[in-house]
């Protein structure tokens, strides 16, 4: 089994500027009618999660729990915010959230275009990311590069420079994704994303993360 990693190409405070370039690059390896693109997200604040919420109905919210804190409960007794709701069924009340933040926010597998912007828009000063996959980098040989469907991505991180989205930042960053094959602890696939990045103007800033 090969694993993938992300390099990133591009910074900016600008998160208009930041989709723009991500989708530049993302174009360069979309598939069409395969290529997909996801969105998730973090908040910390519940004013933040019902404003995002009434922006984006369609995502699906899902509440922290305590570990083991419902264990031998069954799934139709547990709290439907922990079990994760649509923003149009999340809990009016505040009180509803304490103890359970951050909640997360998931959109999956929608049509290359379809939640992009409307995400951007809606995000603000909350962690998230944009994510486009089933994407195919092309051969160049001349490099000594070959065509890259299993790892081919793009990933648009907002507020944060990590996937894991641990640390604020004042800034979004584009990640583009290649095949990680790690030879004595060096990554020989570096060159991939450099070349990628080099096809729309831009270049790798630094190491890359999983």
């Amino acid at each position: 089994m090969s694993n993938g990693i992300a390099y990133p190409v591009f910074r900016t405070p600008d998160p208009a500027l930041a989709l723009s370039v991500a989708r530049r690059l993302m174009e360069f390896g979309r598939e069409d009618g395969f290529s997909r693109v996801s969105a998730s997200a973090e908040f910390y604040s519940v004013a933040e999660l019902v404003r995002v919420a009434k922006r984006l109905p369609a995502g699906r919210f899902r509440a922290q729990e305590e570990c083991g804190e419902f264990d031998g409960v069954p799934l139709a007794e547990q709290p439907a915010l922990v079990m994760g709701v649509e923003g149009a069924d999340l809990p009016p009340d505040p009180a509803s959230y304490e103890g359970r933040l951050p909640v997360e926010f998931n959109l999956y597998d929608g049509a290359v275009g379809s939640i992009e912007d409307a995400f951007t828009a809606a995000i603000g000063p909350n962690r998230g990311e944009i994510n486009w996959r089933n994407l195919c980098w092309p051969d160049a040989p001349a490099q000594g590069l070959y065509r890259e469907c299993t790892h081919a991505e793009v990933t648009l991180l907002f507020n944060t420079r990590t996937r894991d989205f641990d640390e604020a930042a004042n800034d979004h960053t584009v990640l583009v994704h290649v095949r990680s094959v790690n030879v004595d602890g060096h990554q020989t696939m570096e060159p991939q994303a450099q070349w990628l990045a080099g096809r729309v103007g831009l270049t790798v800033l630094g190491p890359g993360q999983w």
